[in-house]
């Protein structure tokens, strides 16, 4: 069984912290959500000086067996690699958001339904060429599940020793927004209905048949252990959104700031949190999707999101675009004079 030991985020500096966010030369509570995101990043490093170092997004890439069947996924399957093979090649929206915004890029193969061979680009975790058919089964073994987990971890581990203290997570796979909906349905006791959207461009009548295969989905694996989330996981899941909650719950054990995206890393968040539930003190939400239940999941966790621009791409790109957000909240915090430094009065408290 896998295990992370994450420490609930800390409260003792917490009145220091608020303190010098107040005592800048401004209204308390004037740069709003900026506030409240440079509270967090100081109290995430437990220190009145947070720096953002080696910013990287991990973009995690894999395949589903129900894409095969053409019965959720508008697009083929093959989608999968060549967008892997477009990320590599510098053509893909979160390479060139990353670029503006000075974010390395890290390419995981986590199960991808094609034989990349060595290549420098890609980092080698697959599991399997894709995942089985949950409409059939299990998507994936629990030993599988837990490797990929590990395998996400370790990715999380070498980017951290590279000297990254923020991270960001993106995904790839074809398929991928039903295995979310199936995650939020059950992990939050919500029908599927209210879960799916129409993830790559589906249309009204591709989106009814999305929602009526996803039903059965379900009443197939009526019987899973909903309190499990490993089976729940293995079940439901993906082996790029297993990875990305494994490498959450190792950024969380290692003090990292993550920046969570849209539909899909929410979801693998939803399980890292009924794994650990310290998780979510590390956690900046970046942007709210316009992907059909990303809303209610933000809600699940009661944040707030930077940003709302009507996104829905996945690939981590709500992380890239909102990066610059994350960097003022530290800016202003450690940069922005105190009432008592630039010799500013202050408002009366009479």
């Amino acid at each position: 069984m896998l295990h992370f030991t994450i420490q609930p985020v800390a409260d003792h500096l917490d009145d220091a912290i608020r303190s010098k966010i107040d005592l800048k030369t401004k209204p308390i509570g004037a740069l709003g959500l900026l506030e409240d995101t440079a509270f967090t990043i100081a109290r995430i490093q437990q220190t009145l000086t947070p720096s953002l170092n080696a910013p990287t997004i991990a973009v995690f890439a894999g395949d589903h067996g129900i894409a095969k069947t053409g019965l959720v996924n508008p697009y083929p399957q093959e989608v999968t690699y060549q967008m892997v093979m477009n990320f590599v090649n510098g053509g893909a929206a979160i390479n060139v958001l990353s670029k503006q915004n000075n974010i390395d890029i890290k390419i995981i193969d986590a199960g991808v339904n094609y034989d990349f061979g060595p290549f420098d680009s890609i980092i080698d975790a697959k599991i399997a060429y894709g995942t089985a058919n949950y409409l059939e089964g299990p998507a994936m073994t629990i030993a599988q599940c837990e490797q990929a987990i590990a395998k996400g971890a370790e990715v999380v581990q070498g980017i951290f020793n590279n000297g990254s203290n923020v991270i960001g997570f993106g995904e790839m796979g074809i398929g991928n927004t039903s295995s979310a909906s199936l995650l939020m349905s059950v992990i939050c006791d919500k029908p599927v209905a209210a879960c799916v959207g129409k993830g790559t461009g589906a249309n009204q009548e591709q989106l009814a048949g999305k929602i009526k295969t996803l039903q059965q989905v379900l009443e197939k694996h009526q019987d899973l252990d909903k309190n499990d989330p490993i089976a729940v996981l293995a079940s439901l899941g993906g082996f790029e959104i297993a990875q990305i909650c494994g490498g959450m719950l190792k950024a969380a054990e290692l003090g990292m700031i993550i920046l969570v995206d849209g539909f899909i890393c929410t979801a693998a968040l939803l399980v890292a949190q009924m794994i650990e539930k310290a998780i979510l003190g590390y956690c900046v939400f970046t942007h709210q999707s316009e992907e059909h239940g990303h809303q209610m999941m933000l809600k699940t966790f009661n944040a707030k999101p930077l940003l709302k621009l009507g996104m829905r791409l996945g690939e981590g790109t709500g992380c890239a675009v909102a990066y610059p957000i994350v960097q003022s909240a530290c800016t202003f915090l450690n940069e922005m004079a105190s009432f008592e430094g630039a010799g500013v009065s202050q408002q009366s408290t009479i």
